[in-house]
């Protein structure tokens, strides 16, 4: 039911939209409204059988003004540089919101990983550090993983940075394995810090979360501890999650109307977010259509999976008992969707908002790879919570002063923050 949707141009019409509202100076609108610097690669990579097979590769760094450019790789069949952009792009909006001193990169493969055995895996990301790494770094930009790429496959990257580069680099790359470089927290840290900001619109809302139903679309990473939180941190129940099943290459939505069990559906689920329908229907899970989740009577929707998913055509399948969506995904909601969602007084928590917990705790690692010191679960997870709380709070006061739509204040208090810091750098 999904329609199609170029990230790229949804990224520039949100930030248009708010540039007007800003009187955004023209010169300003120009630098903010593309990349600075984008790079297209093509990466030869010798498979298992002895040929050799070409995947395109990209890297986008958006703006770098408040520090290093920071973003993921993703690894997708339907990869395109403009997906790339547009998460650049939402990266720079995403750390400024979260006072983080980093800009916004991002960057891709055209390729789906499931096809891939493991030694091709390292030899594709080995390859694709070898095409890019005079162009990144701990203080020019630092990937991190995505949809499609996994804390091995960084652990990869940071190790054939540090050959090339003569030295040992672990800040090169975030989202590595512990012991490794790699940071406590850091696993749980985007689903979390959707839950932290729930948490607060709740609040603000008047909720009470002990009585609240969530549904999930995805059963990645981001949804599986955002599942887990919105029980265990929140207090209230998950009716379904939705995932993409590789083998039938179809979406199905994994219903259990009295409570989803999350470490049970993570036992049978593979690396990809793959739930195992025939496990989950003996559980006594309903398997539904994979857009079922959007239409289930709940106080607050949580997308997490791809960019689109709320748009014209499907907003109009959300149950009017829905008060909260939770962007835990980028770009789930289109602007089309926006106006209906507004229109309908639902709190929207925009994405680089809530999904900011894991560049955030990415940042973390950096910090503690400067520092070759490394700090506790609890130290990790409390400074998310403080961090995430504090942006939470700075967006909602900017949408209650101005009268504006979340998503709005989070674009007006992103783009003052990037604007100020290249006025003070002298580029405007």
């Amino acid at each position: 039911m999904a329609v199609s949707t170029n990230a790229f141009e949804m990224a520039q019409r949100q930030f248009d939209h708010v540039a007007d509202l800003l009187n955004l100076d023209s010169q300003v609108r120009e630098i903010l409204r593309w990349p600075l610097r984008e790079y297209h690669f093509r990466i030869p990579v010798r498979m298992d059988d002895g040929s050799i097979r070409v995947f395109q590769g990209f890297r986008v760094q958006h703006n770098d003004a408040r520090g290093p450019n920071k973003g993921g790789i993703r690894f997708h069949p339907a990869e395109t540089v403009d997906t790339v952009r547009a998460l650049a792009t939402w990266m720079t909006w995403k750390c400024a919101v979260a006072d983080i001193p980093l800009g916004g990169g991002k960057g891709g493969v055209i390729v789906d990983p499931a096809t891939l055995t493991d030694g091709e895996k390292e030899r594709l990301v080995r390859g694709y550090i070898q095409s890019i790494w005079k162009n990144i770094g701990p203080r020019n930009d630092v990937p991190a993983p995505d949809v499609g790429t996994t804390p091995q496959m960084m652990g990869w990257m940071m190790d054939e940075y540090s050959r090339l580069s003569g030295e040992y680099t672990p800040g090169v790359i975030t989202g590595k394995p512990v012991g490794g470089g790699g940071s406590l927290g850091r696993t749980e840290a985007t689903g979390y810090g959707v839950i932290y900001t729930i948490r607060e619109a709740l609040k603000h809302l008047q909720m009470d979360g002990s009585k609240s139903l969530a549904a999930i679309q995805g059963f990645g990473n981001v949804a599986q501890y955002a599942a887990i939180g919105f029980i265990e941190l929140i207090g209230g129940k998950v009716v379904c999650v939705s995932c993409w099943d590789r083998e039938d290459r179809t979406a199905y939505t994994f219903t259990k109307e009295d409570g989803v069990d999350p470490h049970f559906l993570m036992s049978i689920t593979d690396q990809y977010g793959s739930i195992d329908k025939a496990k989950a229907k003996d559980a006594g899970y309903k398997i539904e259509d994979g857009g079922a989740w959007i239409s289930k009577d709940v106080d607050v929707l949580i997308p997490s999976a791809l960019e689109g998913q709320i748009n014209a055509e499907t907003v109009k399948l959300i149950k009017p008992r829905v008060r909260v969506i939770a962007e835990g995904a980028n770009g789930p909601t289109t602007p089309e969707a926006d106006e209906v969602l507004k229109a309908n007084g639902v709190f929207v928590i925009p994405d680089f908002l809530c999904n900011a917990g894991g560049v955030t705790v990415s940042y973390f690692e950096g910090v503690q790879n400067d520092m070759n010191y490394y700090w506790t679960k609890q130290e990790v997870l409390e400074r998310l919570d403080t961090k995430m709380t504090q942006a939470f709070q700075s967006v909602l006061d900017m949408a209650l002063k101005e009268n504006v739509f979340m998503r709005d204040a989070a674009y007006m208090v992103a783009i003052a923050r990037v604007a100020k810091a290249m006025e003070l750098r002298g580029w405007i």
